[in-house]
């Protein structure tokens, strides 16, 4: 969802220094991605807790995740090497742009998910290591394999993988899954198709050319974004009710409602006017704004307002 790329330009051979060939394999984890999930499950691990978690118990969770997370990335990597070498703005990652080898790519993406696993279960929990496991199967065979390739409802389905880490924090405290966990996953559930359906926006011609059926290619950008805002409706109510059913206090909720109601209105702007800046807006700011509420949910956890 984060990963832009620079653009068109002959294909490129493998890089020459060690420097080339660890950007090229960093490249391949999606850093930003990694970033945001990590949010998401420290701010499970904060509610859970009821405060900070325990320092050492946050940083495995981060690491065991970031791992498993990288891991899946790279796998989504080698799988798409053949849409990525037709679009523009991926025909230059390291796989279609020759820089490092499909094979390579795929050894690569499976010992990050093993390592994950194994520091999850060893020093955090089998439920954790068994959730972090569940999200790369999830995203690599039923949504980079099946869903993206062959239907319009791909992210509506294929979200369910981004939304796990909130789960793999919470069970990392807590041993076991509650209610207030499942409604983090919701929650992240219903953002990712409004996040991901502006970015489809902007990238429309991309899709299309490689065959791939986003809504917008398939449905028109009129139906998009009154897609766009309905589930963006949806989101804002799930946040809210969140409130209700979570040990979470004004914090969350009058940053909730804020966040929500800035979501709303570029959703609405949107929907008024498709163009592509209203799109770029709307984008980047679904990133700002599941960053910020986690974030108001560990500062919620610890003042405890």
């Amino acid at each position: 969802m984060l990963n832009e790329q620079r653009v068109s330009g002959p294909a490129e051979k493998s890089s020459t220094s060690i420097f080339g060939q660890a950007g090229d394999y960093l490249s391949l984890t999606k850093p930003p991605i990694i970033l945001l999930l990590v949010v998401t499950a420290v701010g499970a691990m904060f509610l859970a807790a009821g405060g900070p978690p325990p320092l050492v118990l946050a940083v495995l969770v981060c690491v065991g995740g970031s791992l498993g997370a990288a891991g899946a990335n790279a796998l989504n990597h080698f799988l798409e090497q053949d849409i990525d070498a037709l679009m523009s703005r991926t025909r230059q990652r390291p796989v279609p742009g020759h820089r490092i080898p499909p094979r390579s790519a795929l050894v690569f993406g499976i010992l990050l998910n093993l390592l994950a696993f194994a520091v999850l279960a060893i020093w955090v929990n089998l439920l954790a290591a068994a959730l972090t496991m569940a999200a790369t199967l999830f995203y690599v065979l039923v949504y980079t394999s099946w869903l993206k390739r062959n239907t319009p409802q791909n992210i509506v389905i294929g979200g369910a993988a981004g939304a796990i880490p909130p789960l793999v924090g919470w069970a990392g405290v807590t041993g076991g899954l509650d209610l207030p966990a499942v409604y983090l996953f919701t929650i992240i559930f219903f953002w990712t198709p409004p996040h991901f359906w502006a970015l489809a926006l902007l990238i429309e011609k991309d899709y299309a050319a490689a065959g791939i059926p986003m809504l917008p290619v398939v449905a028109g950008r009129t139906n998009t974004v009154a897609n766009i805002f309905i589930y963006s409706l949806v989101l804002i109510a799930l946040t809210l009710v969140f409130a209700l059913v979570s040990p979470v206090g004004w914090i969350y909720l009058g940053s909730s409602a804020v966040l929500g109601a800035v979501f709303v209105i570029f959703a609405w702007l949107l929907l008024r006017n498709d163009s592509a800046r209203r799109a770029r807006v709307m984008y980047l700011y679904s990133l700002l704004y599941l960053a910020l509420l986690f974030v108001a949910i560990m500062a919620d956890s610890v003042i405890g307002l």
